[in-house]
């Protein structure tokens, strides 16, 4: 078609010229496949610095892009070696507390917590593009991976086959982490929207914090059902059993390390005390347990941790029916989980400190680590929100204080690990409810109720899901009422009615402006979505209703007669083929109601299929316009006499435009 200008005869008002939509240059359809699949999976275009490189420098770009390490280590100086220095020993007394107490949130022994804070650390500081992620155990995770693999093994009743299962998710969790990451699908992340993740979390901690009471009461059977109506019941129907020395001393180091974090809130400068405060715990606990004989009066201690490094695990993977469908479904789970969550935290210290990290990169390092360490007797890691921000407040420079951190569990676990012999179960279930307390975000959930109605309904969904059913149950409803909300969007787009503001060549939604007025003979829609097969048949009948009502509305007032449906697509991204025949059947309904169909500034993509389709052919050049104003003055200039009132159009005619 080309670009056409339409010329409008002496006396058109103010319109003189109207620049009509100039339909683009036909492009094969390999190449506007491939540009979406790009701009899909490739929006950061990694390959662009690759261009126009010998092969020696593209060499060492790709070292780099993989492991990042060789990016930044050539620029290390002593000034950033001072400050991981400081950073990862602050973190690694948070982490040897942290990773023993969750290992048992995981029905796993105490000392795999420390193996998880050995080895993935080093993995990560290779291959993470995080300055500030502190890897290691995170609690929701630890409970997700003890819920669902309780329900296929009893880890009391047979442990040793629970330990392997623990492995062989860990397994899948980072096989399907490092190919999400390599096949550039991080998209299925997002699914994972913000009010998902708060009432999720949320649910979580709530449940976690239940499930302490056994350590924290004294409590020898407990529950295997992570649902608070199962905990409760297990809880109060154990009445006489509960231990009062047990409750006292859970209680006292609760308050203590409630304190010391209120305390480093309120003076950042402090935050040091919150972060050895759970070490503190550990070391206060163990000396009252060991000098006044507490494990003989109900108070249960660790007991013996083997000394030494990781064992290898790699013989020791579960490969056989019907285990071997738990794990993978449990290692799905969990890796969606624990890459949400360290993406989230990355991302957010990463926009503190103004750079950005690669989504896709930090999934192939997240997924690489956790397949090392399912050969290394470990088991879930990923980047957790309390240690990363003691890293972020300690003053951390690179990825190194990971390997500080590495380091210190290394010394422990080769010289240390006998001193936690008489280190109270109830410190560490301490330990776990305060740092559970923190992820209860009932702020964020009381600005969702502000902000968003269906965000909050979202939120509450999966805190109710997870708290009256399961972790699983919670997570699955979640998603499925954020997917429902994506399809709604889509299904039913959202259509306004247009009207010029006084004195101006603007038009806006009549509802949100109240001084916007009607144009006489003309309807003007705005179209707020692509038009799909899922909402073309809505869209049609909304129109027709438009119609109609505009109509009754200018039969009530007497107005000029209603003449030309203008439609304003600048919203209209796309549009398939059920759109297509969608505006041939509107076009056919205001043929039959004597009315003109015009089209305002269809996109490039929306232009050629209607060339294509041959709709812009039936619909006549000259009734497809560049902006509204023109749209309306062209229709402004063939506006017929009223029917009803004719002596209204003749004296006053509308020539504001």
């Amino acid at each position: 078609m080309g670009s056409v200008d339409y010329e409008y005869p002496l006396g058109m008002n103010n319109v003189e010229r109207v620049h009509q939509v100039e339909v683009p240059p036909p492009q094969p359809f390999f190449k506007s496949l491939k540009y979406s699949l790009k701009e899909t999976f490739f929006p950061d275009d990694p390959l662009r610095q690759f261009k126009n490189k010998p092969a020696s420098k593209k060499f060492m770009l790709g070292l780099q892009y993989f492991f990042p390490i060789f990016e930044w280590a050539p620029r290390y100086t002593f000034q950033f070696f001072k400050a991981d220095l400081i950073a990862g020993i602050t973190i690694a007394s948070l982490a040897i507390p942290q990773g023993i107490s969750y290992a048992k949130l995981a029905n796993l022994p105490p000392i795999l917590g420390l193996y998880s804070s050995f080895i993935p650390p080093l993995i990560y500081a290779m291959m993470g593009s995080s300055r500030d992620l502190a890897v290691g155990t995170v609690a929701v995770g630890s409970l997700l991976m003890g819920s669902m693999l309780s329900n296929a093994v009893d880890p009391n009743e047979d442990p040793k086959l629970y330990l392997h299962l623990a492995f062989t998710a860990t397994l899948f969790a980072g096989v399907f982490q490092a190919a999400l990451g390599l096949f550039r699908l991080g998209l299925i992340v997002d699914f994972l929207s913000h009010a998902t993740i708060v009432g999720f979390m949320g649910g979580a901690a709530t449940v976690v914090c239940l499930q302490q009471l056994k350590s924290i009461l004294g409590l020898v059977h407990f529950t295997h059902g992570a649902d608070i109506i199962s905990v409760m019941r297990s809880v109060f129907t154990q009445t006489h059993e509960w231990r009062w020395e047990s409750a006292v001393l859970g209680f006292v180091f609760i308050f203590f390390l409630l304190s010391t974090r209120y305390f480093s809130k309120k003076r950042p400068r402090f935050f040091w005390v919150s972060a050895m405060a759970p070490l503190t715990s550990v070391i206060l606990g163990s000396l009252l347990v060991y000098f006044t004989h507490a494990e003989k009066h109900g108070v249960e201690v660790i007991g013996e941790l083997k000394k030494g490094l990781n064992p290898p695990s790699l013989t020791n993977l579960v490969f056989v029916t019907p285990y071997m469908t738990t794990a993978v479904k449990t290692g799905i789970v969990v890796g969606i989980i624990s890459l949400a969550e360290g993406i989230a935290v990355g991302r957010s210290f990463a926009m503190y400190k103004n750079y950005n990290i690669d989504g896709n990169k930090e999934m192939i390092a997240i997924g690489t680590m956790n397949v090392v360490g399912s050969f290394t007797s470990c088991y879930l890691t990923t980047g957790p929100f309390s240690r990363s921000a003691v890293n972020y407040n300690a003053g951390c420079k690179t990825a190194a204080s990971n390997i500080i951190m590495s380091i210190a569990v290394m010394l422990t676990l080769l010289f240390l690990t006998p001193l936690f012999h008489y280190t109270p179960l109830v410190v560490l279930s301490a330990i776990i409810v305060s740092a559970m307390l923190g992820l209860i975000d009932y702020e964020a959930a009381i600005h969702l109720f502000k902000v968003d109605k269906f965000d909050f309904v979202v939120c509450m969904s999966a805190y109710v899901g997870v708290v009256f059913g399961s972790v699983e149950i919670g997570l699955v409803i979640a998603i499925a009422i954020s997917v429902l909300r994506v399809l709604l969007f889509i299904a039913r787009p959202r259509t306004f009615v247009l009207g010029n503001i006084p004195n101006s060549v603007i038009y806006r939604n009549v509802e949100h402006y109240p001084n916007a007025k009607h144009v006489p003979g003309m309807l003007i829609l705005e179209i707020d979505a692509p038009i799909y097969f899922a909402n073309a048949s809505y869209l049609r009948e909304r129109i027709t209703r438009w119609i109609d009502e505009e109509e009754e509305r200018i039969k009530a007032t007497g107005e000029t007669s209603l003449q030309y449906v203008i439609i304003d697509m600048s919203a209209v991204g796309n549009i398939d083929t059920s759109g297509i025949s969608m505006l041939e059947e509107v076009k056919k309904i205001t043929e039959r109601r004597e009315l003109q169909l015009v089209l305002v500034n269809p996109v490039s993509e929306v232009m050629k299929k209607l060339n294509k389709s041959k709709f812009q052919n039936h619909l006549g050049e000259k009734w497809i316009y560049l902006t509204v104003e023109e749209a309306v003055g062209a229709c402004n200039f063939n506006l017929r006499p009223s029917k009803t009132n004719p002596k209204k159009d003749e004296s006053e005619g509308w020539n504001n435009v």
